[in-house]
């Protein structure tokens, strides 16, 4: 993301915006392509030489934020490392030790002003087997400024060949090595993810968010479990009105807020909803509004409403949920298409509600005349997955939810004491008629599918 010195918002009464640019205007566009240039002609060189031509660089009628801003995301898809042929510390400790009978070190030694300073390199550089210039280059080679570029993006630099999937914030938040390599990084790439990154930078003094979105529910709050975020939620219908149940909802409002926030204005929670922001540009409708604490202002307590929907034309680099989480699943839909039944099969189509979690059911199976159910897969295991999935079936508490479970897992027809009678047991697959058996039994009457 941007550091707050680089965030570029407006403030007006009592609302604050983001000022993105234009992503098609020219100059930004030649700005960030000059931008990607110098990255890409710096792999394998020093990031202090790489910094200088960043800040020597100046476009005409582009402000420096920008430049420095669209500079800071390029640097988030770097990986610096130090690169000698001996441990720098060892360089060290070796060339002190040598210089301690002679006389200190000088960082640029010559060999007409000081030749027994070169001397001194030449035996460490023997001693260590390597040569007179990796021993001077090595000596400092793991400060900041001399560790080289040795990946931007999916290129890296010749030699180069460690892969670290933690090592910048795409990766980390998703992107496979395949997806990455294909939405390699391009200059309308860089301007939409600056976009996005002002709007985040905006949600560093959040206090508050409120969402609606209408779509890819699994995907969304996914990323709200991972950030952190404690939530309410509501039904709503398609208009964002809330309605009575989930069974007749068309997208769902989640007020975000934390633990920390209910007895203190935390920057650190408002962190954690800038980072889960790029979660909604996933959804093809969606809504935030958030309560921003305005640092500037002369109340203590005085906040700032702050906006943003799908219309801004926001890109995420998040990686979206698959359509299926299992074989299981996939082979079951697959089933349903070619069966012949008036029962239509709906990929997790409700959020339920569980106070710190949700729980997203596998499948919604709906009947034209209006009757509904929702339905749970528990296909596969390990102890710890196998107890929350349970516990969330118990917190659940629908009537209307029926559970289909594999015979290979570790548990028996106790573990769903009360709601045994909605289980179906398999074996290697689900049959589509069970389902459809069991869902014409434990439906209940909605209104009818439009």
């Amino acid at each position: 993301m941007l550091t707050a010195d680089l965030a570029r918002s407006r403030t007006h009464e009592d609302s604050i915006t983001p000022l993105l640019i234009e992503t098609d205007e020219q100059q930004y566009r030649e700005t960030a392509a000059e931008l990607i240039q110098i990255f890409e002609e710096h792999l394998g060189e020093p990031k202090g030489e790489l910094e200088d031509t960043i800040d020597q660089l100046t476009v005409a009628d582009t402000d420096y934020k920008i430049v420095q801003g669209l500079a800071k995301l390029l640097k988030d898809e770097c990986e610096f490392e130090t690169v000698a042929p001996v441990d720098p510390r060892e360089i060290r400790q070796e060339l002190f030790e040598v210089a301690n009978r002679n006389h200190p070190i000088v960082r640029q030694p010559t060999l007409g002003e000081d030749t027994q300073s070169v001397w001194v390199y030449s035996t460490v550089a023997d001693r260590l087997g390597i040569s007179l210039g990796e021993c001077y280059r090595g000596m400092y080679a793991d400060l900041e400024e001399n560790k080289q570029l040795v990946r931007f993006g999916h290129r890296v630099s010749d030699g180069y060949e460690k892969v670290d999937e933690s090592s910048t914030t795409t990766r980390l938040t998703g992107d496979s090595e395949e997806s990455y390599a294909e939405d390699a990084i391009t200059v309308d790439w860089l301007l939409t993810r600056y976009n996005l990154a002002l709007a985040q930078a905006v949600l560093y003094n959040a206090t508050e968010m409120r969402i609606r979105v209408w779509d890819s529910f699994a995907t969304v709050f996914s990323y709200v479990k991972l950030f952190g975020l404690m939530h309410r939620i509501y039904p709503i219908d398609n208009d964002g009105n809330r309605v009575s149940s989930t069974d007749v909802a068309d997208g769902y409002e989640a007020i975000l807020d934390g633990a920390a926030s209910l007895f203190s204005k935390s920057r650190k929670y408002g962190i954690r909803m800038a980072n889960f922001l790029p979660a909604l540009p996933l959804c093809d409708r969606w809504e935030m509004e958030a309560d921003i604490l305005d640092d500037e202002g002369g109340s203590p307590n005085r906040t700032l409403s702050f906006e943003l929907d799908y219309t801004e034309g926001l890109s995420s680099h998040y990686s979206a949920q698959g359509e299926f989480d299992s074989d299981v699943e996939q082979t079951l839909a697959q089933k349903w298409e070619r069966a012949n039944t008036d029962w239509q099969l709906l990929r997790e189509d409700d959020v339920l509600d569980l106070g710190a979690e949700v729980m997203l059911p596998d499948f919604a199976i709906e009947h034209p005349e209006g009757q509904r159910v929702l339905f749970e897969i528990v296909g596969f295991w390990t102890p710890e997955y196998l107890d929350e999935k349970l516990t969330k079936i118990r917190e659940a508490n629908r009537d209307n939810l029926i559970v289909a479970v594999s015979e290979r897992l570790d548990c028996s027809s106790e573990d769903f004491s009360g709601i045994d009678d909605r289980v179906l047991w398999f074996k290697s697959g689900i049959h589509v008629y069970d389902v459809v058996e069991l869902a014409e039994e434990y439906a209940i009457e909605v209104s009818p599918t439009q």
